[in-house]
């Protein structure tokens, strides 16, 4: 048996990131406190944070430890995607509410993926698990975008039906709320192909382990397909928008999200 850990030391550029996350989060709220000035300073820290990780990504695939390795390792992938989408939102949109959210997600996942146990390599990951798991990720990270949209949506919505000009939701002047439905809408066209290949690779990947698909986690991801699927039809047919997307939205991501801590808590007891 094959006892070599699925995970080293986390490298310095890990601790980098995690105190520019920690920083940024704090700078972001200074600017939803009504700081405009501190906005640049805050994007700065987020893309210095952004940078930190995907060199703590880089060090760790030099010493053979990769992000289609294991859901830990993919966590922590998934952690770089949404910050990276969130910067590349707030190029040119207002998302201040939003990285306030998105920062401490990001710095989370990032110490789950980092700092829980490790537990022992597969040795029955094949190049098909791999893509696997590369895609689920993918795809759950354009899923967590788009839900992080569709919050500020939920957010903007309340506020604007309770004519509550002055509540966080306005206090950075953000996105229109049409631009942040319409966002969302096209996050999950393109996160969901991706998705859905992930799951038709790995329901081969598991056929060919001879394993059975009787685990939480395989019905709570078709629940998650079936969310975005349903969305997607009944916007095509019926034209759904605005607060009932943005909450089957969050819901599918819930089930996504409850996926992988799935995976990740019998990969540290196992």
């Amino acid at each position: 048996m094959d006892d070599r850990l699925l995970s080293v030391a986390p490298s310095p550029a890990f601790w980098v990131a995690v105190a520019m996350y920690a920083a940024a989060a704090a700078a972001l709220l200074v600017v939803l406190a009504g700081n405009q000035k501190a906005r640049p300073y805050a994007l700065a820290l987020v893309a210095l944070a952004f940078v930190a990780h995907g060199f703590d990504i880089g060090w760790r695939g030099t010493l053979h430890v990769h992000p289609a390795q294991s859901v830990r390792e993919a966590i922590g992938f998934l952690a770089w995607i949404l910050t990276g989408g969130y910067l590349l939102a707030s190029v040119r949109y207002r998302l201040t509410l939003g990285g306030v959210v998105v920062m401490p997600v990001s710095l989370i996942l990032l110490l789950l993926a980092r700092l829980t146990p490790a537990g022992h390599a597969r040795e029955d990951l094949t190049t098909l698990g791999r893509v696997h798991i590369s895609l689920a990720t993918v795809g759950v990270g354009i899923f967590a975008l788009a839900s992080a949209l569709s919050a500020i949506y939920l957010a903007e919505n309340r506020a604007l039906k309770k004519k509550n000009f002055d509540g966080l939701a306005f206090k950075d002047r953000g996105a229109p709320i049409e631009a942040l439905d319409r966002m969302s809408h096209r996050l999950i066209w393109i996160g969901f192909p991706i998705f859905t290949v992930s799951l038709i690779l790995g329901a081969v990947w598991t056929s060919k382990l001879g394993q059975s698909l009787d685990r939480i986690e395989y019905p709570l991801a078709a629940v998650t397909w079936l969310a975005f699927a349903t969305l997607l039809v009944a916007r095509q047919i019926y034209g759904w928008r605005g607060r009932r997307a943005a909450l089957l939205t969050l819901q599918g991501f819930a089930c996504a999200l409850v996926v992988l801590l799935i995976y990740l808590a019998r990969r540290m007891v196992g």
